[in-house]
């Protein structure tokens, strides 16, 4: 039976598997596959399923293990490091592609939303949305700044690191010259305080926490539909209706 599926942890409150039934009516199984083990989740996927949809915390990790084992990733997998959708390909011998349709979300919802060249966007957060919106908004001809808990460096879209990350107490400064916050990480931040910004995309869906911080405030469940569009047509080599 052909099957799908979404690996991470926790998966709890997830909105993947309503939007996959309602993008194919049900046709195929979409479970999830929720361990704090990653080579767990990794097994069951080669094991049983076609593709998977990749969440926190294992989208980097995903992305080493399909180069690791032979496989391809896409360019903007490649300029992030991560990956959020991993698909069999071939015939008989099976090789592992990996994709990040997270990087066309966020550019296609910045475009929409009136973004582009010159303007300023501070990314809160550099695991594998954070560097997803970095990327994206890059390519829009953006000037990006990241903020993170820890020192990283920022790769550019050739993957050589030009820049490392602004520490995170610098975050309510930063948003008082930005034209949009971009805030990826998953809980709010108290110490920081209030944060002054004319508008702010919120990748947690689940449990957001800062709708209403600002003017414009761009929901995670649009992030989440738009990498949907994309991604699921990936997986499955089927255009969703979604």
């Amino acid at each position: 039976m052909i099957r799908f599926g979404l690996i991470g942890n926790p998966l709890t409150g997830s909105g993947s598997p309503a939007l996959f039934l309602q993008a194919y009516g049900g046709r195929w199984p979409y479970d999830l596959i929720e361990t704090p083990s990653f080579d767990e989740a990794w097994e069951r996927f080669v094991s049983g399923y076609r593709a998977v949809n990749v969440t926190a915390p294992f989208k980097e990790e995903a992305y080493a293990r399909v180069l690791s084992e032979g496989g391809s990733v896409s360019e903007d997998a490649a300029a992030t490091g991560a990956v959020n959708i991993v698909v069999k390909t071939g015939g008989e011998r099976v090789r592992l592609a990996g994709c990040n349709s997270d990087v066309a979300a966020v550019r296609d919802i910045l475009s929409s939303e009136g973004f582009g060249k010159g303007d300023v966007a501070v990314v809160a957060g550099f695991g594998g949305a954070g560097k997803a919106a970095a990327a994206a908004a890059r390519s829009l001809g953006m000037d990006v700044t990241v903020c993170n808990r820890s020192r990283r460096e920022i790769p550019d879209s050739a993957g050589k690191a030009t820049a490392r990350t602004r520490p995170l107490e610098e975050l309510p400064m930063l948003c008082a010259v930005a034209d949009i916050l971009v805030y990826t990480l998953p809980v709010a931040v108290p110490e920081l305080g209030a944060l002054s910004v004319p508008a702010i995309l919120e990748a947690n869906y689940r449990t957001p926490c800062l709708e209403g911080a600002a003017p414009r405030y761009i929901s995670g469940r649009r992030w989440l539909l738009e990498q949907a569009r994309s991604g699921y047509a990936l997986m499955t080599g089927e255009k969703p209706k979604l």
